[in-house]
């Protein structure tokens, strides 16, 4: 079986199965939505997942994370825990409080890699991300290019990633203002031709400036941060950026999942 066929595999498994085993909290009931996954690329891999987050989900994430976010910050130079503020990131991040909805989403996010859920050491704290008018997250790579945030106490590398649009002004019934701007760009990546994929794709962006993800309330983009078949050898063509928002508001999901377990205390 291929790689691209195990993924689909798994998106049949969620639709099939509905409703996971796992009952916590006040009536909680951990449900995986029938997501449906579209190839964009297989080396790197990337793939779209349309409808990863359920609108109830979508709801929780932000009334949980009200109030809570700060300047968003990048790896600093110094040590593994030095964090800078930037110019070249200008959003507003937070993290996510882990309770029943946070862990159902994390164990779809390590079904969808074929991931067990006693792995779920290996990923790092769910983190939502605030863009307003202006606000932007220049070039870059997930993967870290300075080896003192990748050591193997702290859980190597990051693996893959995935990026899931949960909040886009302009889609309620009320008078937000409709999001312009504040697509995900991947400029070295080929841009798929068909047009059923404009729903999802910024087709009027010239195709020499890569693939630029359309913000869609619910879907996710997903992709591997290592070349295949290294140890730890970041992928430079996973580089991307977060486009500047030119009107609205949007608020993304942020899932990293380490090559190992992280310290302790770090979720």
């Amino acid at each position: 079986m291929s790689r691209v066929q195990y993924h689909a595999a798994l998106a049949l498994v969620a639709l099939l199965a509905g409703v996971s085993a796992s009952h916590t909290g006040a009536g909680y009931v951990c449900q995986h939505p029938p997501y449906e996954t579209r190839l964009i690329s297989s080396s790197p891999l990337v793939v779209y997942l349309d409808g990863f987050v359920t609108p109830e989900e979508r709801f929780h994430l932000k009334a949980a994370t009200h109030g809570l976010f700060a300047r968003s910050a990048v790896a600093g130079r110094d040590s593994a825990d030095d964090r800078t503020i930037n110019r070249v990131r200008t959003s507003q991040s937070t993290n996510i409080p882990r309770d029943d909805v946070v862990q159902c989403i994390e164990q779809r996010a390590l079904r969808f890699q074929g991931l067990f859920a006693e792995q779920e050491e290996r990923l790092e704290p769910l983190q939502l991300v605030k863009y307003g008018i202006g606000e932007h997250y220049h070039y870059h790579t997930d993967w870290y290019t300075d080896p003192v945030h990748a050591t193997a106490d702290l859980g190597g590398n990051r693996a893959s990633s995935f990026f899931a649009y949960v909040h886009v002004s302009g889609n309620e019934s009320t008078s937000t203002e409709k999001l312009r701007g504040g697509g995900t760009n991947f400029p070295v990546l080929d841009a798929p031709i068909e047009d059923g994929w404009c729903d999802f794709i910024d087709c009027d962006e010239p195709w020499e400036n890569g693939i630029t993800f359309r913000p869609v309330e619910g879907s996710a983009v997903y992709w591997e941060n290592l070349v295949p078949g290294s140890q730890d050898q970041g992928d430079p063509r996973t580089l991307h950026a977060g486009l500047a928002v030119v009107r609205g508001e949007k608020i993304g999901m942020n899932i990293w999942t380490r090559q190992s377990k992280l310290p302790l205390g770090a979720r």
